[in-house]
């Protein structure tokens, strides 16, 4: 079954650079770090963009975790990150088996930011199969982890 596992991370800015050209950056926001598995996964995209759009991870006036990215007037940086799919379970270099191939991933994570444009959120977005510098600050720190379809409770 294919997985989509997303590291959120709140930031007070981000940005994402190809060379010496910035292709993407942010104010105050979330970047997300997005792995896609192998196998078909347009199932995973509607939950994951769901899940970003009301995650409530910004501090109210009591310091709180109860505003949503639309409450702080943030935005979203999505970056492709194959390495998420990768294990280290077995030997010393790690294994991307499980990785989704280019052509599976690709339109996976557009239709990720295309479903958050959708709802009105400004995004931005690394290079795919680029080799990217990312820089934020993170702001907490808060980084949290998600997989779609969800593991189960254990």
């Amino acid at each position: 079954m294919v997985q989509v596992r997303l590291v959120i991370q709140r930031v007070r800015r981000a940005a994402v650079r190809v060379g010496e050209e910035t292709v993407g950056s942010i104010g105050r926001g979330l970047l997300v770090l997005v792995g896609v598995e192998r196998g078909d996964g347009a199932a995973q995209v509607r939950p994951a963009a769901e899940k970003l759009a009301g995650l409530r991870v910004f501090e109210d006036a009591e310091g709180k975790m109860n505003l949503d990215t639309a409450a702080v007037g943030g935005a979203f940086l999505i970056v492709s990150q194959f390495t998420l799919a990768g294990s280290i379970e077995r030997g010393r270099r790690p294994s991307f088996d499980r990785a989704a191939p280019p052509e599976e991933a690709a339109p996976l994570i557009e239709a990720l930011v295309e479903d958050l444009r959708r709802r009105g959120f400004p995004v931005e977005t690394g290079r795919f199969r680029a080799h990217m510098e990312v820089e934020l600050v993170n702001d907490g720190p808060v980084t949290l982890l998600a997989d779609f379809p969800a593991r189960a409770a254990v």
